[in-house]
């Protein structure tokens, strides 16, 4: 399982801006708590930021626009409750 580093960087600001108080963990530390589960980090690429960039304005959060983008490049199936990715044809559990 991957967790891309835009995830990493969204836990953090969202934290940071107190919207995920109990991220408290998570937030201080991202690396150890992925190494922890056993997840691998997925970078962004230039290419992930070149799609995200040009993908329909179904979604407008920068954050999510990058999950889809690299979910498409790298066919991978994303897990999200966010129903509005459906518009972009990626794979979605949850």
């Amino acid at each position: 399982m991957f967790v891309s580093t835009v995830s990493a960087w969204e836990i953090a600001t969202k934290y940071r801006l107190g919207k995920l108080p109990e991220a408290d963990i998570v937030a201080r530390d991202v690396i150890t708590s992925i190494e922890g589960q056993r997840f691998v980090p997925l970078p962004v690429s230039v290419a992930h930021g070149q799609a995200a960039g040009a993908l329909p304005g179904f979604h407008r959060d920068p954050f999510d626009r990058m999950l889809i983008a690299q979910a498409m490049l790298e066919d991978m199936t994303l897990v999200s409750n966010e129903q509005t990715f459906d518009a972009y044809g990626v794979k979605r559990l949850w």
